[in-house]
């Protein structure tokens, strides 16, 4: 959901787990369901609604239940706030976390210590933002393959399209200028319409729009829905792929391929709503040595 502006108002405590919720126990009993090896890595980018004080507890904590479902090797996030960071590095032990800011609201992403090394990483500030947007980029190497992972929120809402576009030219020069012996992965809440990819020419021919090169599965076309997600309680029906993930191959060394992608984040919790109001994406890829 775009937010222009942080949500002011009391701070949410995320640290009670005096309650549960069917989901959430559901998805932890079957933590552990994903084997993986150097042949496969999996990354999951997800808007998770921070802004949204409403149930944040109850929804934080089936957040980080489907991150122990899916055990993604990479998460992509945004709309963090600093209380939901705090109670993702309680929980998410297994996991370093690098924030792209520590107040207001911003993105992070996640890499499992078991799996990812990482090398370095940097902030570039979208110079005329009015909504405290950034790019957060993390250099890693997973099974010897270099890699730079790179998240963001584009300006959101319709009125904000010529900022938005600002920040795509800027985000794809950033994956241009990565060395061509490491792959480049870009995944966050775009709030892009195709129309406004399509008026800067579309994507460069070396970077691909993982969906669309998956055959544009039609079951993972809409990533902001709200004929299906209740969580605004929005009187309007309006749904886009908004969260989109972005690829550029290396042109040397060990090769990382797009294999599959699924929408998560589709099921209730007890309290009645889902853990955002946007759904998440997960992707598998096969790492070619």
């Amino acid at each position: 959901m775009p937010h222009p502006v942080p949500a002011t108002g009391a701070p949410v405590e995320l640290t009670d787990h005096s309650t549960t919720n069917t989901v959430a126990a559901a998805v932890v009993e079957a933590a552990g369901i994903c084997p993986q090896d150097d042949s496969t890595f999996s990354l999951i980018t997800w808007n998770i609604d921070g802004l949204d004080s409403n149930n944040l507890q109850e929804r934080a904590r089936g957040v980080c239940s489907y991150l122990a479902l899916y055990s993604p090797d990479v998460v992509f996030l945004q709309e963090v706030i600093p209380v939901y960071l705090s109670y993702l590095q309680k929980r998410a032990v297994s996991y370093t976390i690098i924030p792209g800011n520590t107040d207001g609201y911003f993105t992070a992403i996640m890499v499992k210590k078991s799996r990812v090394k990482v090398l370095k990483h940097e902030i570039t500030i979208f110079p005329t933002t009015c909504m405290m947007r950034n790019l957060l980029a993390v250099y890693v190497n997973i099974s010897g393959n270099d890699l730079c992972l790179m998240t963001s929120h584009l300006e959101s809402t319709k009125d904000h399209s010529e900022e938005r576009l600002k920040q795509l030219k800027l985000v794809l020069a950033k994956m241009a200028e990565v060395p061509e012996s490491s792959s480049v992965i870009f995944g966050g809440d775009t709030n892009l319409r195709d129309k406004e990819v399509a008026k800067i020419g579309g994507l460069p021919n070396e970077v691909l729009d993982i969906w669309e090169f998956l055959g544009k599965p039609e079951h993972c076309r809409y990533t902001w829905d709200t004929s299906q997600n209740s969580n605004l309680n929005a009187r309007y029906k309006y749904k886009s792929r908004f969260d989109r993930l972005f690829f550029r191959g290396a042109t040397a060394g060990g090769q990382i391929i797009p294999q599959s992608l699924d929408l998560i984040g589709l099921d209730k919790l007890d309290c009645g709503r889902f853990p955002s109001d946007h759904w998440g994406l997960f992707c598998n890829f096969d790492v070619i040595l």
